[in-house]
């Protein structure tokens, strides 16, 4: 059963060598991260997993002690998925799972063994929503450290560029992240999430599978598009 979750933003930015001089910008929803993944260290999990977009070579399980880097955005920065388990694996984490790597590592997370699981941002709502029970059932108690930002067109510089919608959309994202909304989260709809460019659909959607039945209450932690880009911190607990 789901006990707890946290949901976070993945930009690569947050980690300051990658932002470099303008890492105070986001010094605030570094903060919301570190308070969020207190409330799942809390809730003493006997599983965390990690999910967030993936392109296609990132997609599926990676287990605990998969490396990842930053490499790619020109900083020589390694993570690494809680503590090395065995073998090395061969595949690298995703962007979205590297940040998450960072921030648990940020924490000294050690109160769960950790799997990490990138999801194809094109998943459809239903498969997303069973992903969700599916992992919901894996264990007594279950916690989710749950990747992705909202809309990429909330101003004329976004990568996006600007959409009118994309203020609305990530409105009601955060209104549903803050009220452990499961049903508004699964009547997301995955084409203007598209349109949007907001890769946090089918992680919220995974989450909303897990959190059926579960009884939670959403406290909505940090909420901001400092670039152009929606960035929300919020747990369910």
């Amino acid at each position: 059963m789901l006990v707890a979750a946290a949901v976070c933003p993945c930009p690569p930015l947050l980690v300051p060598e990658v932002a470099a001089g303008a890492a105070p910008e986001l010094d605030g929803a570094r903060t919301a991260c570190s308070d969020a993944l207190g409330v799942l260290a809390a809730s003493r999990p006997g599983l965390l997993v990690v999910l967030g977009p993936a392109e296609q070579s990132g997609r599926g399980t990676h287990p605990e002690g998969t490396r990842g880097s930053f490499s790619g955005f020109g900083v020589d920065v390694d993570v690494r998925l809680g503590a090395r388990q065995g073998a090395e694996p061969e595949r690298v984490l995703p962007p979205s799972l590297a940040v998450a790597a960072w921030l648990l590592e940020r924490t000294w997370w050690s109160d769960a063994p950790i799997e990490g699981l990138g999801v194809g941002e094109p998943l459809a709502p239903e498969r997303c929503i069973q992903v969700g029970r599916d992992i919901a059932a894996r264990a007594e108690r279950v916690a989710l450290l749950v990747m992705g930002d909202a809309s990429a067109c909330r101003t004329l510089k976004a990568p996006g560029y600007l959409d009118e919608r994309a203020a609305p959309f990530d409105a009601e994202v955060a209104r549903a992240l803050g009220a452990a909304d499961v049903a508004a989260l699964k009547e997301l709809d995955p084409e203007l999430a598209y349109e949007l460019k907001a890769s946090g659909r089918a992680p919220w959607q995974v989450l909303a599978g897990a959190a059926e039945g579960a009884g939670l209450s959403g406290a909505l932690l940090y909420e901001d598009a400092p670039y152009g880009v929606g960035y929300m911190v919020a747990t369910w607990s």
